[in-house]
């Protein structure tokens, strides 16, 4: 009998590659594997990996990316948490631990390629990936990706508009490190996000769901 989406996500959340068969250094603490994979939500948030504060709540986006991430969106924190509307997958599952500056590092380099194809196989009713960061963007839009972050989410309009399903749009991160960048790039907020929040309202509804 093939594996049902909610045993794949049990045998994800209980993951311990990165410590037992890592690629490289092992993971510097204590695997805490965060996803939110769904069967009914058409978006699906492919995220980068958790941060030291989703690391100890285990939901994923309880900081302040969260907050600006769901302003982006134009939603509350209820239909973000409602898997009825949102899947939230990252490349990466498990915080990966932080740099010599204190910067997070990378997504862990085992955890896409055992956990993703799977994953999107079960999900295959989303239509739109919101691909967050260079990791997703790699994973989700491929070659066509531009040479930066910057020129591919410049280039998101050629993205959505591509012929492969689902739909993908890339976004930056929304950590507060990102803030000059979007200083930078006025463009984000004034065309990106507009067409951003009508999706998402196009795709989740008009209200909330009870």
């Amino acid at each position: 009998m093939p594996e049902s989406l909610e045993v794949l996500a049990r045998r994800a959340r209980a993951c311990r590659i990165c410590v037992e068969r890592p690629v490289g250094r092992p993971l510097p603490h204590e695997p805490r594997p965060v996803l939110l994979p769904s069967t009914q939500a058409r978006v699906l948030i492919a995220s980068q990996a958790p941060g030291t504060r989703v690391h100890l709540s285990g939901i994923p986006f309880t900081d302040a990316s969260g907050d600006r991430l769901r302003n982006w969106l134009g939603v509350t924190r209820d239909e973000f948490y409602d898997t009825r509307n949102f899947a939230i997958v990252p490349m990466g599952f498990c915080f990966p631990g932080q740099d010599a500056k204190g910067g997070d590092l990378p997504p862990r380099r085992e955890c896409a390629p055992a956990w993703r194809a799977p994953l999107m196989h079960l999900m295959p009713q989303i239509e739109l990936v919101l691909a967050i960061g260079l990791y997703a963007q790699a994973w989700h839009i491929g070659e066509t990706r531009r040479g930066s972050l910057t020129e591919t989410v410049m280039s998101w309009r050629e993205s959505f508009a591509a012929p492969s399903r689902p739909t993908v749009l890339p976004l930056p991160h929304p950590s507060w490190r990102n803030t000059g960048w979007l200083k930078k790039n006025p463009w984000f907020e004034m065309d990106l996000l507009p067409f951003l929040k009508s999706e998402i309202r196009r795709h989740i509804g008009g209200l909330s769901r009870k």
